[in-house]
């Protein structure tokens, strides 16, 4: 018997924001306000960069809980670099282990060295374990 598998592509979520390192926290609040989404990937200045990542919690401890002004940090102070990527054709369930063993919740999908999506608990659980269970 086997079972069924659903990817990362079929959860992961296209639609994600991107900015370069030097952009201000201010600039990626209004980014993420405006989109009303909790992470940013941050882009690679030449092909042998490695991308990073912003997510709200990185601003909540870095930027306010130290009583920084978000328009005078740039988002490569406190952006993580390089970032854990996830393939699109791994299964939810490795993706899933994946995200309990290091402790993430989010995770960019790289594709041919682009970011094609974003993963989440979100997508894990709505849209991979419910197929999964269906």
């Amino acid at each position: 018997m086997s079972r069924k598998v659903i990817k990362v592509k079929d959860v992961m979520v296209e639609r994600h924001l991107e900015l370069d390192c030097m952009a201000t926290v201010k600039e990626a609040l209004d980014l993420m306000k405006e989109h009303d989404a909790e992470i940013v990937i941050v882009k690679k200045r030449t092909e042998h960069d490695a991308f990073g990542i912003v997510l709200l919690s990185d601003i909540v401890k870095k930027v306010l809980a130290k009583d920084k002004a978000p328009n005078r940090v740039n988002v490569y102070e406190i952006m993580s670099k390089p970032v854990v990527q996830v393939d699109p054709e791994l299964d939810v369930r490795y993706c899933a282990r994946l995200f309990d063993s290091f402790g993430f919740s989010k995770a960019p999908v790289i594709t041919d060295g682009e970011v094609a999506g974003i993963v989440s608990y979100s997508e894990l659980v709505f849209h991979g374990l419910s197929e999964l269970i269906d």
